[in-house]
């Protein structure tokens, strides 16, 4: 990834936590921690990656992204408003009477939401029916499909990979947040899953691990995902989470957090402090 390249998509990551911090705290509080450390493969994806057109949120070419951690809709939301798909002051109205901006992703009701999830697990079939469906009309757009480590103590999730792999799916690019902690507490301490790689693999996938806060990590492991072949792909991201915000890294129950006005309006400066670096 060109230096430059790097740095406009870093900068596109910061512009997402500032939207979807701007959301959260505009109801008080949210599913801040998993959200956050999501961004960075945002970026990566609506940053050059995915093949779409703003102008036609449902154009049927197009890429597109399941969000299976629905609850993560804000990180979601965030992105699509920054691309231009929705005005970003509707990141103020987030879960209220009305909105377009429900808390976890639906399609009927957001401009450039391609599935609705929430229920946790559900998203990796509807991703995989997805991916097939475009298979057999003889498009080649893929699908990406991000999947929390939490989420993955959920049989679907693997029943889905099964499913991924058996079709051979190599338009499936599974991205797993790895960032460790779920709604109560360690992952290690709640449900341990073990070697995601070795797990994934073992499903049949062509699997990486990297650094999901690094937008160029990403980016070269996006980049393996377009070969082909017979085999989907997994990504598994070693994400902090809560990453760009440091006060919320070091919160230990990041999970779901209040937002109160004096934590905006310092986490939004040392946003936009971080955004100048990247854009001066």
């Amino acid at each position: 990834m060109e230096a430059a390249k790097k740095k406009e998509v870093q900068a596109l990551a910061v512009k997402i936590r500032m939207a979807a911090l701007e959301a959260i705290h505009s109801l008080g509080s949210g599913h801040l921690g998993g959200a956050l450390s999501i961004c960075d493969v945002l970026a990566a994806l609506y940053g050059g990656e995915m093949k779409i057109d703003v102008s036609n949120p449902r154009w049927p070419e197009r890429d597109k992204l399941v969000c299976s951690k629905g609850h993560a809709g804000p990180a979601v939301y965030g992105t699509l408003a920054v691309k231009g798909f929705f005005p970003c002051e509707e990141l103020k109205t987030l879960n209220r009477p009305g909105t377009r901006l429900p808390s976890h992703c639906d399609r009927n009701r957001t401009p450039g939401v391609d599935m609705t999830t929430g229920s946790l697990g559900q998203g990796t079939s509807l991703a995989c029916g997805m991916a097939l469906g475009d298979r057999l009309r003889g498009r080649d757009s893929r699908v990406f499909l991000i999947v929390g480590d939490g989420e993955s103590n959920e049989g679907q999730v693997w029943e889905a990979m099964a499913f991924a792999s058996a079709k051979k799916l190599s338009n499936l690019v599974v991205l797993l947040d790895w960032n460790k902690r779920q709604l109560d507490g360690w992952t290690e301490d709640v449900y341990p899953m073990g070697d995601y790689v070795a797990k994934f693999e073992a499903f049949g996938f062509d699997t990486v691990k990297v650094d999901g806060n690094d937008v160029e990590a990403l980016a070269q492991a996006l980049e393996r995902t377009r070969q082909g072949g017979e085999r989907p792909y997994a990504i598994v991201m070693d994400t902090v989470k809560g990453a760009g915000i440091q006060e919320v890294e070091d919160t230990v129950m990041n999970h779901s957090l209040t937002v109160s006005d004096e934590q905006f309006e310092r986490w939004t400066a040392q946003l936009k402090a971080r955004l100048a670096e990247l854009e001066g």
